[in-house]
């Protein structure tokens, strides 16, 4: 797949090929959405904490006389049944961690990706640099390269003046390249990159496809 690639003013320079182990491979939905999954999972702190009613502090006198009351008998507040007593069943400290090969997650990625070439939403540029961090030229680059949509700037190295260039941006998001993930390839509707970024993300994914093809010849002639 032919893409154009462009200079910060927005004109044609130049043109480049896609990977087509990369990005034109056939879209796997299921394995996206479970890299999904697996991602938001890992994300959360599993912190959560409720007390039971070994718990809580209150006293232990007995709340009322056994009988005679005409209620049913009870020997603490404590009980989940009363105000301010433990709670039955609560959250617990957990985690939520999953796991996935390291093959599987990049073949989502490589979904994902072609996913967004296949809709015209990636685009590359010659360079990325800015001479001073300033927000109102990442927005203007913004709309000039992906027409003011949601954008995510994927960088080959840390470049600390485009960080704090798109940081005021709520609809910008620089990363870098090594940090590619599904959930901000599927978040965004532009994935904005300069040819340093899409040599990076080429060479590691393509060189883990030609490892998959390889392990599955060897397999079928050992068979």
């Amino acid at each position: 797949m032919k893409v154009p690639v462009l200079n910060m003013a927005g004109e044609e320079v130049n043109s480049v090929d896609l990977p087509v182990s990369v990005f034109e491979v056939d879209i796997n939905r299921g394995l996206m959405h479970q890299a999904l999954v697996r991602q938001m999972a890992n994300a959360r702190l599993g912190t959560h904490k409720t007390k039971g009613r070994s718990e809580v502090s209150l006293t232990t006198a007995k709340a009322y006389r056994q009988k005679g009351t005409g209620n049913a008998r009870h020997g603490s507040r404590r009980a989940p049944i009363f105000v301010g007593g433990g709670v039955a069943h609560g959250p617990q400290p957990r985690k939520y961690t999953k796991a996935m090969p390291r093959k599987m997650r990049r073949a989502a990625l490589r979904s994902a990706l072609s996913v967004k070439a296949s809709a015209g939403d990636i685009v590359v540029l010659d360079e990325l640099n800015f001479e001073v961090a300033k927000t109102k030229a990442m927005a203007a680059l913004v709309d000039r390269v992906a027409d003011g949509a949601s954008t995510l700037l994927l960088l080959a190295e840390r470049n600390e003046l485009v960080d704090k260039s798109a940081r005021n941006l709520p609809q910008v998001k620089a990363l870098r390249a090594s940090y590619l993930n599904v959930r901000d390839l599927l978040g965004y509707d532009k994935i904005v990159m300069p040819m340093s970024s899409l040599e990076q993300i080429s060479s590691f994914l393509a060189d883990d496809a030609d490892e998959m093809v390889v392990e599955f010849e060897g397999s079928g002639e050992e068979e």
